[in-house]
């Protein structure tokens, strides 16, 4: 079974940066998919940035230019890198993986089984 668990959330102010880890274990295949979505309170969990199975980076318009995703394929860690923080990315931070085959749209909430129980991000104005 996949198991994945995220850290490095944080309360930074408005214009800060943080950056997020997640590592994910148990895969039987290397072609995967990663992913971080969030979710702020009474909103639904929307996608952010995700790695598909070619290392190919798909971003939100809302975070474009502001936030990096990256993996480390060794250690099979996934990272994003926030920067310019705005208090509206306030959120539980989630990471989600998956095996390529089985995603189809990167930022879609229902193609991925695996789930990291999630990281807070605060940001004050």
């Amino acid at each position: 079974q996949v198991q994945v668990a995220e850290s490095g959330g944080g309360s930074v102010q408005a214009g800060g940066s943080l950056r997020l880890s997640c590592a994910a274990s148990g895969y039987t295949s290397s072609s995967v998919v990663m992913a971080w979505f969030r979710q702020a309170p009474g909103k639904e969990r929307e996608g952010v940035a995700a790695i598909d199975e070619h290392e190919r980076p798909t971003y939100a318009d809302s975070v474009k230019g502001r936030f990096t995703i990256s993996k480390d394929n060794t250690k099979n860690t996934l990272y994003l890198q926030m920067n310019s923080l705005k208090p509206e990315d306030t959120a539980m931070y989630y990471c989600a993986t998956d095996y390529g085959y089985r995603v189809g749209w990167v930022l879609n909430k229902p193609a991925y089984r695996f789930w990291g129980l999630g990281t807070q991000v605060t940001v004050s104005s």
